[in-house]
């Protein structure tokens, strides 16, 4: 069974809990569970990515009890949270940094070109300006 439908009671329309707790919960529960696949899911292909982003928008929708025609950017808006492209670039953007500031002068060259690339395979390089 899904990790969200599991807790559907505690988060779900009906839950009497305070939708500051709720988005806590999905902050220090549900979220650090696909965040920590970022380096592989930011190399997925676009409907891998999309399937993430549905998760999370149905999770906000259903915390906030919001209905059909609410468009899901204001629900992003309305509670900062950031969407799935948005993290992806963040945490790209955070690991290039911290592969540049290395004390060892060998992990920079990482970053650099390997080559001709071939098809439209992503490499971990590729998640700072794959979304922008």
């Amino acid at each position: 069974m899904p990790r969200e439908k599991r807790m559907y009671w505690i988060m779900g329309r009906h839950s009497q809990m305070s939708i500051e707790n709720k988005l806590l919960l999905y902050k220090t529960i549900l979220r650090p569970i696909w965040t920590y696949g970022i380096p592989l899911w930011g190399m997925a292909s676009q409907s891998n990515i999309t399937i993430l982003q549905r998760f999370q928008n149905k999770v906000l929708r259903t915390i906030v009890n919001a209905p059909w025609y609410i468009p899901n950017r204001v629900l992003h808006t309305d509670l900062l949270i950031s969407t799935v492209r948005e993290e992806v670039t963040k945490h790209g953007t955070t690991h290039k940094d911290k592969l540049i500031r290395h004390p060892n002068q060998l992990i920079p060259i990482l970053l650099e070109e390997q080559g001709p690339k071939r098809l439209k395979r992503y490499n971990p390089n590729d998640l700072t300006h794959r979304f922008s």
